[in-house]
């Protein structure tokens, strides 16, 4: 069915009023729930967080934003009219400029560990396929655990004197896929592995990062590796400051609309600082689906750039 739009004439002032709209004070008169964190509030799309300042927004993990009338238009799947009309009559007409929302904020702590790493291991060496020697690497590192109460697999990332500022979570029952950040996390400090060659990798995923290496394990160690935990370069920018001996960028996000919107996104960004770059695709969805049906004996090769 074909949407056809009504005229609707607004002032200029009306427009501006629209645009201006505190987006956290709307989202609360439409019933939804935000969180107060630091300066800025977060709204959750799915399980995506939504960084909201005003009547400014950023998606995270699409890595878009802009003011409250694309708000509206994006996730309200409402045309321009449509939107405007929607945010004057959730403010009154008014611009409202001071949400009353009790502010929460929780500061980093690792998940507690469980005594042993049984789920662990059989998620990520049976069901992911991770070479047992690159795992038990990062394990010997503390990089990667189970957690307690849930038996997550715990991704850790380290700043550059060695204290926790990043955790991913990981569910390791195949029928639940949950996945997320703990609360408080770092994106510069996502999950990653700093080596000694000129060469960094970046991946979406912890599990994709770890599957690549399985698949390149002849002398990993000396390269370095991080995994953004979303499609950000945030972790990228920190290697690149913290390993001054990096030179070479390979981005190896997933071979979806994101991954590769993201992979151009970075590979600009890079050129305009004269920082050499390479994207990898994955031949299938992503690193440990090619893990998998290697092991399966596909003839497909991963780009051999170790």
């Amino acid at each position: 069915m074909i949407k056809i739009s009504t005229y609707i004439h607004f002032t200029k002032e009306q427009r501006e009023q629209a645009r201006r709209t505190d987006l956290a004070n709307f989202l609360i008169g439409q019933g939804e729930k935000v969180r107060k964190s630091g300066s800025e509030y977060e709204w959750l799309d799915g399980s995506q967080k939504v960084t909201i300042r005003g009547h400014l927004w950023y998606h995270q993990y699409e890595q878009i934003g802009g003011d409250a009338i694309d708000f509206v238009r994006r996730f309200y799947n409402k045309d321009y009219a449509e939107a405007i009309k929607m945010l004057l009559n959730g403010s009154g007409g008014q611009i409202i400029t001071s949400p009353t929302i009790e502010k929460s904020h929780k500061p980093f702590e690792l998940p507690p560990r469980n005594d042993r790493m049984s789920r662990v291991f059989s998620y990520l060496l049976l069901t992911r396929g991770i070479d047992k020697d690159v795992l038990f690497e990062f394990v010997w590192k503390k990089m990667i655990y189970e957690s307690a109460y849930y038996h997550n697999a715990v991704f850790v990332g380290y700043d550059s004197s060695g204290k926790p500022r990043h955790a991913h979570k990981r569910g390791t029952v195949a029928s639940n896929s949950y996945k997320g950040n703990v609360a408080g996390s770092q994106p510069e400090f996502s999950f990653h592995f700093n080596g000694t060659s000129k060469k960094i990798f970046l991946f979406e995923a912890p599990i994709d990062m770890l599957s690549f290496i399985s698949m390149h394990k002849d002398n990993w160690k000396n390269h370095s590796y991080a995994a953004s935990c979303s499609v950000s370069d945030r972790v990228l920018f920190q290697c690149l400051k913290d390993n001054p001996n990096i030179k070479n960028v390979f981005l190896c996000f997933d071979n979806d609309e994101a991954g590769q919107i993201a992979n151009k996104r970075i590979a600009d960004k890079l050129n305009s600082m004269n920082i050499r770059n390479e994207i990898l695709i994955p031949n299938y969805k992503d690193w440990n689906e090619d893990l998998n049906f290697a092991e399966e004996g596909d003839e497909k090769l991963c780009p051999q750039v170790l």
